[in-house]
Parts: C-alpha cells; structure tokens; sequence
C-alpha cells in the first residue's frame, strides 16, 4: 500500500485507456505518452499494461507501506527519505526498491510529464476495461479523480527479483509536429493553410489532457463555407479551429464528436510529444503524406523496442549517508604489538 502524503498537482493513474466505446461517447484516456508509460512498467519489472501513475510539472510525496519496486519514466527531482530521515537521491529512468516507511518524493518534472509504475500496478477496478482516469465523467484510477492527500493506493502482491535502469535517457524530438491534411482542409483559405505550416504557435495556459489551445496567427476561414460544421467524429490528434481562428489540439480525454472544422491531424508517432508540452512552448507545424506517417509510427515503434531491449540491472543502491553515521569501528589493535 502507498499512502499519498503531499499532491500538490494533478496526478491520475491511467494505462493504455478504453478503445473501442467512442460510439457510447465514451472518450480514450490513457496515458499522454504511452512510450513513456511502458518504460516505467518495464524499470520496474511490469507488464507493458500495468496502470500507472501519471504526474504533470509536480509529483506527489508518497508513504510506502510494504516493500515495493518502483520505475521511474520521465525527468524527476526525485528522492527516497528513510525512516531514519537520511535522503538519497533516485535516479531517473530507473528501476528502486523502497522498504516499508520510506518516502518517495517526486518534486520538479523537467519533462512536464512523468510515470511513476509500481510493482505488480496499481490495483483500482477496472472501467470499461482499463483502469484509467477520466476526470471529467468521474470513472476509472482511485474514485474517478485525481490524487489527493490521505489517498490510499492498493498495489500488486508482484515484486521483482531485481529492477532495471535504461542505457542511455530518451529524448523527445524537438522538430515541427508533422500533420496529415484534413479533413476539413477545404473550411481554410489558402493563407490560412500557409500560415499553419509557416508560423509559429504558443501553448496558452488552457492546456490539459483534453487538449491544447494555441495562440498565434489567426486561420481564417473560408466565408462560403462558415465556421462551423455538422458535428461529426473527433479523435486525439484532431487540430480543431473555432470561430476566433486561434487552434485547438485534442488530446487523449478529448470528446468524440465536435462542430469545428479540423485544418489536421496530428500523426501517432508525434501524438505523444503534446502531452509534455507547457504554457508558453512553441510549437511549428509540417504536413507530411500518410505513407510518411506509417514509416514514422513503424520507427517510433522500432526504437522503443530497442531502448526496452536495451535495458540493464540497476545498480544496488549504497546509502552513504547511513554508513558514514554508523558505529562501524569498536576498537583497534596494533598487529605488530599484540600480545
């Protein structure tokens, strides 16, 4: 059992979210970087499913309650306190094994969004077949909500022999987000399409797992056809344009129908990267062809399986701290001198 003691953010458990109910109006969920999210799962010794938690710019100070494995994916300020009160860092990417009544304090997230897995996953019930948070309808994770202190979490009896830490961190790309056109393309002007491949767009403070809304050069409309349309099917990665003409990027707890024109789409393998995006990050735009867009998911799916296949025995953890405090010397004799 993991006992919240600080969450000062929003922090959900989610997994691979609930395919397959977007005609009950029911939306995807899951994890805004599932690559992430599995290697957590597998530093700590994980099914690539197993629920996790998932963490934006804050993570939460936790209480552990039995021996447990844990795995680190993202770019933490993360330490472990003791019972004794002594405080070793805990390296990123990278698997841990915590003893009953240590801490595990997840501060600052360089990488706007992290996962913290647990051996055996987070054992909530699930909803629709997953275990994942939508906040918005209040089902899945802990009570359909987020973290809050007092919480309680129920993890699996599952501990592994040893946890893994990866070679080498992964890095997300830093180039334009690559579209595919459409598909209402035909609702923008030509300087419009040439503006949202051309400028460059700011992430506003409304941001969250629903979607993105960007500030920028205003896409205009073509005026026979309007602003809006007959509501039809919306998916995450749909770049939506209401009638100010500022964008707006679905994410995974998106709706599933809409009345806006989408310019684009957003391709697979760069979905994930908007999940990690902050207010205020630019973002640029490229339009690519759909075979481009199955090469790239065919390669993002490559490297992650290399990175995975790559991993290695963490190293045992020494906590220095705990032995330079210790007694560990009661007496000396002088070999050359005993009696």
């Amino acid at each position: 059992m993991i006992e919240v003691l600080a969450a000062a953010l929003p922090a959900s458990i989610q997994d691979f979210g609930r395919p397959g109910y977007r005609h009950l109006g029911m939306p995807l969920s899951g994890a805004l970087d599932p690559e992430w999210m599995r290697i957590a799962n597998a530093l700590a010794g994980n099914s690539a499913s197993a629920a996790v938690l998932e963490m934006r710019l804050v993570g939460p100070r936790l209480r552990v309650h039995q021996p447990l494995a844990i795995g680190l994916g993202g770019e933490f300020s993360a330490t472990i306190e003791g019972r004794d009160g002594t405080r070793r860092p805990a390296a990123n990417w990278c698997g841990h094994q915590l003893a009953p009544g240590e801490i595990l304090e997840l501060g600052n997230l360089r990488s706007g969004i992290g996962y913290l897995a647990a051996s055996g996953g987070f054992r909530v019930p699930p909803v629709l077949g997953s275990r994942s948070t939508y906040v918005r309808a209040g089902i899945g994770g802990l009570a359909g909500r987020c973290l809050v202190v007092g919480d309680r979490l129920d993890v699996g009896p599952d501990l592994p022999a040893s946890v893994q830490r990866l070679g080498q961190a992964p890095r997300l790309d830093t180039g334009p987000i690559r579209v595919i056109a459409g598909p209402q393309a035909e609702y923008f002007t030509a300087a419009a399409w040439s503006d949202f491949l051309g400028a460059e767009f700011t992430v506003t403070r409304e941001a969250d797992r629903m979607g993105l809304r960007l500030d920028g050069s205003r896409l205009e409309h073509e005026p026979a056809l309007g602003t809006d349309i007959v509501s039809d099917a919306v998916t995450p990665g749909a770049i939506q344009v209401p009638g100010d003409g500022k964008p707006i990027i679905l994410l995974a707890d998106c709706q599933t129908v809409g009345g806006y024109p989408k310019i684009a789409t957003v391709i697979g393998a760069d979905l994930r990267r908007l999940g990690h995006a902050l207010p205020g990050q630019k973002i640029r735009f490229a339009a690519i062809g759909l075979d481009d867009a199955l090469a790239a998911r065919r390669a993002a799916a490559t490297a992650l399986e290399h990175c995975l296949a790559a991993m290695l025995p963490a190293a045992r953890e020494f906590n220095l701290d705990a032995l330079y405090g210790a007694n560990l010397i009661d007496g000396v004799i002088d070999a050359g001198h005993a009696d």
